[in-house]
């Protein structure tokens, strides 16, 4: 399975960097006013063909398909397949190919792929996270202790607000990095940072694959208002604020 997710990522990820490359794109708005391109919707064909094929009896959620969004089910595979749609459109680099595989509420295999930026990250057969690099070689994934008094924040690039300003000053920051999509949970993973807030909207689809892998890491996501593990399979597949961090953070209620 880890092979699957880790080849259906690299060929949409191929698939979204021919697209990227042309010199223009059809952009459409969805009805939540979010953009989509033929990108999504390529990368999307891709990986249901091929996880379809490949695992029949698993049910599949996929953002680009609205009538999976009513699936609920114990085990399921869990897809972004062009997340962070807004960095393609304005050629920034940071979207992420996500595949995850959710198990009783938890995601227990994940893949993240960064096309635009030649990074690759998964879960391995023993649920371990790690970086393959470009010369193939594989780099286990372990995340940072972190110094309580100058700790690295990542935040969104395209979703930071006023509220995650106020919450991040509540911390001792000796750093802070913004990345787009689910990189964020793999910047935490690989130990270039130490916590990542959401206090804002997103789905399960845009946060399971990054999870499952900063999980693998050592790392943990929680709910923003109790501190509980964030679950997944929700109604309408909607996450709660969240965050996201590397154990020996002492988390600051909001």
């Amino acid at each position: 399975m880890v092979k699957v997710l880790r080849d259906l990522s690299l060929k949409a990820g191929a698939r979204i960097m021919e697209i990227y490359g042309q010199d223009d794109f059809e952009v459409k708005l969805k009805s939540d006013n979010s953009p989509v391109t033929e990108a999504d919707e390529a990368a999307d064909r891709i990986i249901f063909a091929g996880l379809s094929k490949a695992f029949p009896n698993i049910a599949i959620v996929t953002e680009e398909q609205s009538d999976s969004h009513s699936i609920s089910e114990d085990r399921f595979f869990i897809v972004d397949p062009l997340d962070g749609t807004k960095e393609f459109v304005h050629r920034r680099g940071d979207f992420t190919v996500n595949i995850a595989l959710v198990e009783n509420g938890v995601p227990v295999l994940g893949v993240v792929f960064a096309p635009a930026k030649k990074r690759l990250f998964y879960t391995d057969k023993n649920g371990q996270s790690v970086e393959e690099m470009q010369d193939g070689t594989i780099q286990p994934l372990k995340v940072a202790t972190p110094d309580q008094n100058a700790l690295t924040v990542v935040a969104s690039k395209s979703h930071r607000d006023q509220a995650t300003d106020d919450y991040i000053a509540k911390y001792n920051v000796g750093d802070f990095r913004s990345a787009g999509s689910s990189l964020k949970f793999c910047l935490v993973a690989t130990g270039e940072a130490d916590i990542y807030p959401r206090l804002g909207r997103t789905m399960e689809w845009d946060t399971a694959a990054g999870h499952a892998v900063l999980q693998g890491a050592g790392g943990q996501v929680v709910r923003f208002d109790n501190h509980q593990p964030l679950t997944y399979g929700k109604p309408i597949y909607e996450n709660p604020f969240f965050i996201a961090f590397a154990p020996g953070v002492a988390l600051i209620k909001g």
